[in-house]
């Protein structure tokens, strides 16, 4: 029997939170209102839910993950409740369901969380929040920075100006170059300079969010986790980093497949009765996982070889991290080699080699300590 007496889900939006509370019994929840999406107004609705239900000790609430981040969830577990964030995409939904209200939204978590049909998601703590955000950041730096270069690079070739032969593109040398060109019109000359300015603070903006990155995570309680994930060959500090701060808890992965699955890596399948139906990734787990997964899984094409760099990051690291990163280097090349034989594309022998990555990863994960426990507790 459950230890706790109500269950209430809440639909939150940025303004308000619709409440809807199911007792322990066989029943439809109660919709008991709606209250403003403010810290003083769910300390009001606390405290009364407080004195009409004899204490919080019992009551469960669970809430959608969304655009308002973790704010509520933290102020909720300071009053001592039982808070749950609950993953959107993992959600059931009857496929005949045509109307959608807060109020039946609200409702349907109520109902679902009394069921055991929803999964929550790691809460990470504020300061693993911070430095996920700063991450984050460097990658839409990147992401600006490769539209910045695209933008420059087409109005060039719009006005006929191509760099010299031997000169590749975004290298020091041909920086050197743009910064000598010369134009006669007034008005190109100002468009281009303006395109000029801007990939130069694009790449001031990246080193300092390299620069930043670099002392940050050295200081965190993830170094360890960090230093034993970057043994892996195309594995550095910022894919090592964005790794174990997009992962979270790995304790919430009893095998690797469990995390596979969380990147989204894995196959989809779509097969009925004698008919069966096999489709690409699901692209259903972290996509900023994915993405660095998919970036180290490139190095794999050529065979196995411990250079300058990955060996200065082996050192001082236990032997066993050693073994797993040439164990993963000959598998993972192997892999890459027998799936092009076999006609398969290039990207898709890549990512076929991203997920295998990822169970070298959840090896050597459990060699190291874990700085924080599973923060969302069912």
């Amino acid at each position: 029997m459950s230890e706790y007496t109500r269950f209430v889900g809440w639909d939150v939006h940025r303004d308000t939170i619709s409440i809807a509370v199911a007792e322990p019994e066989r029943g439809e929840p109660d919709f008991v209102g709606r209250i403003p999406n403010t810290g003083e107004a769910v300390s009001r609705w606390l405290r009364r839910a407080e004195t009409a239900w004899g204490g919080l000790s019992q009551v469960r609430i669970c809430y959608e993950a969304g655009p308002c981040g973790y704010t509520l969830y933290r102020q909720l577990r300071e009053w001592g409740v039982c808070c749950e964030v609950i993953a959107p995409g993992l959600i059931p939904h009857r496929p005949s369901d045509r109307v959608k209200t807060d109020r039946r939204d609200a409702a349907q978590l109520a109902r679902l969380l009394r069921a055991g049909e929803l999964t929550p998601i790691w809460v990470p703590t504020l300061e693993e929040e911070a430095l996920r955000g700063v991450l984050r950041a460097r990658e839409r730096a990147v992401e600006d920075r490769a539209r910045v270069r695209q933008q420059l690079g087409k109005f060039l070739l719009f006005c006929g100006v191509e760099p010299p032969t031997g000169i590749t593109p975004w290298t020091e040398r041909h920086a050197r170059w743009l910064n000598g060109l010369h134009w006669a019109d007034a008005s190109q000359e100002m468009v281009f300079h303006e395109h000029l300015y801007h990939l130069q603070e694009s790449n001031a903006r990246l080193v300092r969010h390299d620069a930043y990155l670099a002392q940050a995570v050295m200081g965190s309680p993830w170094r360890a986790a960090i230093e034993a994930l970057a043994c892996l060959r195309g594995v550095e500090l910022l894919t090592a980093a964005t790794v174990c701060y997009e992962i979270g808890a790995i304790a919430r992965f009893v095998r690797p497949p469990e995390l596979m699955s969380y990147t989204g890596l894995v196959p989809g399948e779509d097969s009925s009765g004698s008919t069966q139906r096999h489709l690409g990734i699901t692209k259903a787990g972290n996509s900023h996982l994915r993405r660095v997964l998919v970036e180290a899984a490139w190095h794999y094409r050529w065979p196995a070889r411990v250079g300058p760099a990955l060996q200065k990051r082996l050192h001082g690291q236990p032997g066993e991290m050693a073994e797993i990163s040439w164990r993963a280097q000959t598998r993972l090349h192997g892999r890459y080699r027998s799936l092009v034989a076999q006609g398969k594309d290039q990207n898709v022998a890549v990512v076929a080699v991203a997920r295998e990555l990822v169970g070298f990863m959840w090896e050597i994960l459990q060699h190291v300590p874990w700085p924080t426990p599973l923060a969302a507790a069912a």
